[in-house]
Parts: structure tokens; sequence; C-alpha cells
């Protein structure tokens, strides 16, 4: 079973997004040492029951909402979700020392990520 472990909102203006929710919900944005502009979001302790996330900017200028599902085997899930009638839209890829990743769509068109950790990656 796949839980859902990490939502990434991607925004036309994150700097703008960043400021909202920081102000509205007090969330803890910070921004990750990573290639590419991502800033982490810690919506609450860790106690407590809910998932964190990122703020990104949008790669085509529409704003979306992409939650990442945890496996344990990424290249397994990737043939199980073309196989179902998926479609894989952004290939697996690393993420150094964090994982691998890929973005998929399910046969509806509805837009999620799937991730396995593997701090060796990249």
């Amino acid at each position: 079973m796949a839980r859902m472990v990490h939502f990434e909102l991607n925004s036309p203006d994150s700097n703008k997004s960043i400021e909202f929710f920081k102000k509205v919900f007090d969330w803890d944005i910070n921004a990750w040492e990573g290639p590419q502009e991502y800033h982490l979001v810690t919506t609450g302790p860790e106690v407590t029951p809910g998932i964190d996330g990122a703020i990104m900017p949008s790669a085509d200028g529409e704003p979306r909402t992409v939650n990442t599902l945890q496996v344990d085997d990424l290249d397994a899930t990737l043939r199980a979700i073309d196989a179902a009638g998926g479609e894989i839209v952004v290939e697996k890829h690393a993420i150094p020392n964090i994982g691998w990743n890929a973005y998929c769509k399910d046969p509806a068109g509805l837009l999620f990520g799937v991730h396995q950790f593997d701090p060796e990656a990249g």
C-alpha cells in the first residue's frame, strides 16, 4: 500500500504563494539547497497528523497541487501504472541523496508523483 507523503504547490509566483501560506497558516518555509528553486514546507510538528511538502515555480505557469506517494520499487510501480492505462509524464529522475521520483497521470488525467527513498540516488 502506498502512502501520500508529500505535496508540491506549483505556483506561477512562488514568492507570493510563500508569503501567503506563511501569513495565513504560519507554515515554516525554507529554500532547499538543491539544483532548482524549491521551498520546503513544514505544516506542523511531527507529532501531529499531516504531511509536509514544498512550494515551487510552476514549469508551465499553471497553478496546481501534486501529491506524491511513497513506493518501495519505483520501476515496478511505473510498469504497473503503464499496464493499468496510466501515463508517465516525467520519467524517473534522481533527487540527489534523497531518492528517485517520477510524475504520472491516471487514465482520467489526474497528475500525481511517485517516490522511492534511496539516499544513494543521484
